[in-house]
Order: structure tokens, then C-alpha cells, then sequence
């Protein structure tokens, strides 16, 4: 039976998700793929543990001062990296040294955290292309919605003519609370908060930059554009007041924060911002966490994917259908 060893780097709720998830599913890999998998490293930004043996869950409660960063991934011998820290797309890191580390040593990576891959996704392409490391991020563009597998599978063949995705949960949340129920968007984020789905500082996902993340993943790596963020328009839910959201109820329009590509004399174009839907509009009855994606192609015409997972399984399962598209392969 084949053994294939994995590094966890980020174990804050998203990478503890993960590493329980996968070790949950080791006899699904025995019997699917005929693979051994084995857990041979995990760390935080400052800890970690690693057994060549593979660790089980125990081992895992009490990590190892000192054990962390690229190196101490290189040393374990692991086949894959899952990648689930914090993310900073203005400065890439903590993340990207990981990757670059992991690409460059032909590992197959499997990226949950967003930075890297808006800071510096034509280096990561390049390095997986010339190393030939798989490079798999569905948990990093809206994790239980198929971004991916639409663009990379079910579309496959067609022209992508148009996007709009509602990607981000937590302004999801907000606008519709703030639209179905008239609080305000105070009241509206506490309860999110409370919920523990917005964070305390909410201002990636209100201002936008989640958003505007997410899609700028998928137009570069799903599309084959080569976008920066200085490219987009990004504007987030700020302007949204009791008064605007009456205006479009007396017009029939529900406001969505959504994410859209479109093509321009050849090129791709991205925006982040407020539209407004009619109540006929699939996409204006998206509720609360929900998130949805609506893709416009040449020959199949539309296609509408709505996701609703849990967090942090739903991301964690995201990674994890990575794996298995990573087993597929490796295993033939």
C-alpha cells in the first residue's frame, strides 16, 4: 500500500477542522486510493509536533516550542502541505514562505489561506509549474462553494463571459438582516459576532477585501488572468444605510456585496461593490450566511452554485476534496 505523508502549517480553528477531518477519513483513503496517510507534522506560527510514524489526535493537544516555519515542514518528509495560517494579502505572509518553500521542493500543496495567492500568485504558478507540485486552492476562493470545479470541470471547454458571486458570509448575513428584518447594521454585526461567524475587527469582510480576494484567486488561477489588486474597484457595505435599503425596497431590489468578472475589448475586468437584484433574481434571495456564484459562458449559458456549509468544516472539507483530487492523480 502506497504511504503518503502530510504537513498541516496553521493549526488556529480552520487547521485543527482540517487535521481532525483527515484523520476521521484514513480508511476512505485505504480503501478509495489504497493509501496509507499519515499526519507527520503540524504547527502554529510558533509550535509544532511531527512523528514520522503519523500522529493521532492525542498527539496533538500539547505542541513543541521552536517547531514551526519551512524548514521544520521540509524535515518531516511530508508528500503534501495543507497551508491553513493567517492570511495577509498585502504582505503575503505568514503563508507564502511555506509555499515557496513547498512548490519549489515539488511538494503538492494545498492552500486554505487566501494572502499568498493575491500577494504573489504568478510566482506560486510559476514555481508549481516548474517543479511540477500540484497546486490546489478550493478552500481559499468561498471554501464550500465549487468555485473551482465549476471553472476547472463542469465548464471545461466553455468561454467564461461573466461572474457574479456572493462570497463573502458575513455581509451576506449583514445585508440580509438589515433588508428582511430592518435592524440596523450595528445590531446586525453583534449578532453575527455573537454567532461567531463575523470577527471582532469585521473590517476585511465589510470594506470588501475578502471579497475581493476570493475573486481575484479565481479569475488568475481559475481563469488564466493576470490581475492585481490595484486592478479592482473594491468598495464594501459601509454605504448601506436604513433610507437606501427603504429606496430599494420601494423599487423591488434587494443589495447583494458581490465580486464580478466580465470580459473587455479581450481582457478580464473584476469590481467589488453593491448591486441590486429584482426579487426574480436567483441571487437576491441568498439568505444569511449563504453564499452563491453565478457564471455566464459562450456555449452552456448560465450556471448558478449556491453553498451553505458549516464553518470551519465546510473549508476543511474544501482542502480535503483537494487531497482527494491530488490522490486521484498520484495514485493511477
Amino acid at each position: 500500500m502506497k504511504t503518503s505523508r502530510i504537513a498541516i502549517a496553521g493549526f488556529g480553528g480552520v487547521g485543527r477542522a482540517t487535521t481532525s477531518l483527515l484523520l476521521s477519513r484514513r480508511e476512505r483513503y485505504r480503501e478509495v486510493y489504497g493509501t496509507d496517510m499519515r499526519l507527520v507534522a503540524v504547527c502554529g506560527s510558533r509550535s509544532g509536533v511531527k512523528s514520522a510514524d503519523g500522529l493521532e489526535e492525542e498527539q496533538l493537544s500539547t505542541l513543541e516550542d521552536g517547531l514551526s516555519g519551512p524548514a521544520f515542514i521540509e524535515e518531516s518528509g511530508a508528500d503534501i502541505l495543507i497551508e491553513a495560517g493567517p492570511s495577509d494579502f498585502r504582505t503575503g505572509g505568514p503563508g507564502l514562505g511555506y509555499l515557496h518553500s513547498s512548490l519549489s521542493a515539488g511538494r503538492d500543496t494545498i492552500v486554505i489561506s487566501k494572502g499568498a495567492l493575491v500577494h504573489s500568485g504568478r510566482e506560486l504558478r510559476a514555481l508549481a509549474k516548474g517543479s511540477g507540485a500540484m497546486l490546489k486552492l478550493s478552500g481559499a476562493a468561498a471554501a464550500a462553494l465549487p468555485t473551482f470545479d465549476l471553472v476547472e470541470h463542469s465548464l471545461k471547454g466553455c468561454e467564461v463571459l461573466e461572474v457574479d458571486g456572493i462570497l463573502n458570509a458575513t455581509t451576506n448575513y449583514l445585508l440580509d438582516a438589515m433588508t428582511t428584518r430592518g435592524i440596523g447594521f450595528e445590531e446586525a454585526l453583534r449578532e453575527a459576532q455573537l454567532g461567531g461567524f463575523a470577527e471582532a475587527d469585521p473590517r476585511n469582510d465589510t470594506d470588501g477585501w475578502d471579497t475581493a480576494c476570493k475573486l481575484l484567486i479565481l479569475a488568475n488561477f481559475g481563469l488564466g488572468a493576470d490581475l492585481t489588486m490595484s486592478d479592482l474597484t473594491v468598495a464594501g457595505i459601509q454605504s448601506v444605510t436604513a433610507e437606501r435599503i427603504e429606496a430599494w425596497r420601494g423599487q423591488g431590489l434587494v443589495p447583494k456585496l458581490v465580486g464580478r468578472l466580465w470580459r473587455e475589448n479581450g481582457a478580464i475586468r473584476a469590481e467589488v461593490g453593491i448591486r441590486t437584484y429584482p426579487l426574480a433574481d436567483p441571487l437576491a434571495n441568498i439568505r444569511g450566511k449563504d453564499k452563491a456564484i453565478r457564471i455566464v459562458t459562450d456555449a452552456m449559458g448560465e450556471t448558478l452554485a449556491i453553498g451553505s456549509g458549516k464553518e470551519p468544516l465546510a473549508t476543511a472539507a474544501a482542502a480535503l476534496k483537494d487531497l482527494e483530487h491530488i490522490l486521484a492523480v498520484r495514485t493511477v
